[in-house]
């Protein structure tokens, strides 16, 4: 499926909004190579766009620039997703501190919409793509509460590598794998916001800690089952990159 051409906005801007959906949506997967001249005739723009484009991915993570070799796709390695997790749990476990003193009945009927909407069962990618969407703006909701710009932020950039290795998953909608994980999901999201209503920090944090080691594992578990590795034509991460 090709790109779809863009209409005129910032030239850069809308590329790279274009080019970090298509990674995080499954249209370009991880370990691709990514080609400027393709994807600058597939999006209807010159040379120095997409290239300033690729260099923010690259920033961000989503994309890795090798030398003598060309733009890949990023991948996520076992290491880097278990501390993304560590560090995920320190910044949760300190905004349902700061969330368990901003309490109210408005916060609560937030969280209990989208344990509704989280509930709904998911058959298909578009529903799929949607319980994703829920379940971030479930745990944004958290650092909403709690006021923390900062900390939301930080979440945010961390999720973006967690959505990386959530592409290498097998599960797919429907599958019997998906469906237990996403029951269980929804009861340590039930436990988390319980804990929350009920004002305890010792059951908020052992919830909130459930429920990231739980995902953690089935991500990994999900990672060792595809037994990721580099494809035969990318250089080794540890190589230095270099510019588009």
């Amino acid at each position: 499926m090709a790109l779809a051409p863009l209409r005129k906005k910032r030239a850069t801007d809308e590329v790279y909004e274009s080019l970090r959906a298509a990674i995080l949506t499954h249209h370009f997967t991880p370990g691709q190579r990514l080609l400027a001249d393709e994807l600058c005739s597939q999006l209807g723009v010159s040379l120095t766009p997409v290239r300033h484009a690729l260099q923010q991915l690259a920033v961000e993570g989503l994309v890795e620039i090798h030398p003598r070799s060309g733009t890949y796709v990023a991948t996520v390695s076992a290491e880097d997703l278990a501390e993304t997790f560590e560090i995920r749990l320190a910044l949760e476990t300190l905004a349902g501190r700061r969330a368990l003193a901003r309490w109210t009945p408005d916060a609560s009927t937030r969280l209990h919409d989208l344990l509704t909407a989280l509930a709904r069962p998911v058959r298909n990618a578009d529903a799929m793509r949607q319980h994703e969407e829920r379940n971030l703006e479930f745990h944004l909701a958290l650092f909403d509460i709690a006021a923390s710009r900062r900390l939301r932020e930080l979440y945010q950039s961390l999720n973006t590598h967690i959505q990386i290795a959530r592409i290498h998953s097998a599960e797919g909608p429907g599958t019997a794998g998906l469906r237990d994980r996403l029951t269980q999901e929804q009861k340590e999201h039930e436990a988390i916001v319980q804990a929350l209503e009920q004002g305890s920090a010792a059951k908020l944090e052992s919830a909130l800690r459930t429920h990231i080691e739980r995902a953690q594992a089935s991500l990994l578990a999900a990672l060792g089952a595809r037994q990721l590795q580099l494809p035969a034509h990318q250089p080794p991460k540890h190589q230095k990159r270099q510019r588009v």
